[in-house]
């Protein structure tokens, strides 16, 4: 992967510049390739909190990028595209979350961590899909939750461990339309495939499924299992890790469509202009930061 011209010429000036550069699982396989670190929203969270460097190019949709910030203020993040955003997380503002709490005090507001620092500011802890369900066993059974912006995630939670919550209206557009018929047709094709999905989608999709992880612990599990072929129910990025790490088994995508276009619109050559030209810093206001920070570690903390 690292033969393409821009991706020789990202690895000899991110070792110049001492850059450290991030990439979801989501990402094109070539920016994976000459990433640093490449993992799920929950290892890219913890892995910037331990970083040090004083340079971070984020390959991800913007909200990972303001993450980075967050967790790693000394740090000058870059984010390649600034219009690489997130369908879902502009279904919630923080005015609206604000408006809410003020109308529903005592209520314990949860964030899925795909929303913006702005709204990150506004609530009392994040989760991320790997670890939702433990975010929400922490919180006192009296308590009464909202949980946003992903009502796929959050129902899959809530059927999981039994906990009534306010589901805000918000959704992932790549899993929201995946159904359960989709993995029937899929099991008829590749039959004793085992199918992963992704608890954005679907309650009725989760129930179909195998099972239902983030991307990252999607890995984890291919890594362990002694099964041969897999039906993967995700945006088609991650293919390319199972792939990588997974070269004597068989992986057949739920749907050839499942892709996220904002994660695809980084690429090499503009990994490559970010760090010649500082291109693009991720500013955020010092009180916004802190707050959402609070909301960040909050769910860092919940071992």
């Amino acid at each position: 992967m690292t033969e393409h011209p821009a991706a020789e010429e990202i690895i000899r000036l991110k070792k110049e510049s001492g850059a450290f550069i991030f990439a979801h699982n989501y990402t094109l396989p070539e920016v994976q390739e000459i990433a640093d670190f490449t993992g799920d929203s929950l290892e890219l969270s913890i892995k910037a909190a331990e970083v040090k460097a004083a340079k971070i190019v984020f390959c991800g949709v913007s909200f990972m990028a303001e993450t980075a910030k967050i967790l790693s203020p000394a740090s000058k993040v870059l984010h390649p595209v600034p219009s690489a955003g997130c369908a879902m997380a502009d279904m919630v503002t923080a005015e609206k979350v604000a408006q809410y709490r003020k109308s529903h005090p005592g209520t314990v507001i949860v964030a899925y961590v795909n929303t913006t620092a702005a709204v990150k500011a506004e609530v009392d802890i994040c989760c991320t899909s790997a670890n939702a369900e433990k975010i929400v066993r922490s919180i006192p059974a009296e308590k009464s939750i909202l949980f946003l912006p992903d009502c796929n995630l959050g129902r899959n939670v809530m059927n999981a461990l039994g906990r009534k919550m306010e589901l805000w209206p918000g959704y992932c557009p790549v899993h929201h339309h995946v159904t359960p018929e989709m993995i029937r047709e899929a099991r008829a094709l590749h039959p004793g495939g085992i199918v992963l999905v992704h608890p954005e989608c679907p309650e009725g999709v989760v129930r179909e499924a195998d099972h239902a992880l983030s991307t990252g612990a999607m890995l984890r599990y291919l890594l362990a299992s002694k099964e041969k072929e897999f039906i993967v129910g995700t945006e088609k990025g991650i293919l390319h890790r199972m792939k990588k790490e997974n070269p004597e088994k068989i992986f057949h995508p739920l749907l050839p469509e499942l892709v996220c276009p904002d994660m695809k619109k980084i690429t090499l050559e503009d990994v490559l202009r970010s760090l010649k030209e500082d291109l693009y810093e991720v500013v955020l206001p010092e009180e916004t930061m802190f707050r959402a920070r609070k909301a960040i570690e909050n769910m860092l903390a919940i071992k």
